[in-house]
């Protein structure tokens, strides 16, 4: 086995880790649901931010983005992350507004806000951090943020499902339950 390998098998297990550990999972389900729904609602009626300020929510769009970055798809600026987050810290994640606004200072520090940076000093800051829990929680944040579940208004047009290949508009307990179900219904409509 490469070196490569184990490192990338490190880094996945302790980014998973993290993502189980998370306060975010501790929430639960109904507290998720309200936020994304929240949170999509404000992005589509371009409402103000409910609790960050103006700059602060530039550098969390700012984050996401480079966690989930726009390229032939749409990313998170395009899924509406920043609004998940403003909302989620307003509400079930309050008292995880410090911790976050405090995580945004420290990686202004000498060089500015992070939203100001261009691309590669925005990827070297993040890389310098990514073994922090500040980071943890904003990779966190940005995934759940953007994939949760569209038809509670989470991800725009279910842009992230439609970016994996989910065709699960639907509920959990709903037929197709997964791409087995799904290819079966099409052969035995199509033969």
């Amino acid at each position: 086995m490469s070196n490569v390998s184990s490192v990338s098998r490190r880094r996945f297990l302790r980014s998973t880790s993290a993502l189980t550990g998370a306060s975010l999972l501790r929430i639960g389900a109904p507290s998720l649901i309200a936020i994304t729904q929240a949170a999509c609602t404000a992005k589509q009626e371009s409402a103000p931010f409910s609790l960050l300020n103006a700059a602060d929510a530039a550098d969390i769009e700012a984050i996401s983005a480079r966690i989930m970055p726009t390229t032939d798809t749409p990313g998170a600026t395009e899924a509406g992350v920043v609004y998940f987050v403003d909302r989620a810290l307003g509400e079930e994640l309050a008292p995880k507004l410090p911790f976050i606004l405090s995580g945004l200072a420290d990686l202004r520090g000498e060089k500015g806000r992070f939203s100001e940076l261009d691309a590669a000093a925005q990827d070297a800051l993040l890389t310098s951090i990514e073994d922090g829990d500040f980071f943890d929680a904003m990779w966190v944040f940005t995934m759940v943020g953007f994939f949760a579940m569209s038809r509670y208004n989470g991800n725009k047009d279910n842009i992230a499902w439609d970016l994996i290949g989910f065709e699960g508009n639907h509920g959990a307990w709903e037929y197709p339950f997964g791409y087995y179900d799904a290819e079966y219904a099409r052969e035995k409509t199509d033969g």
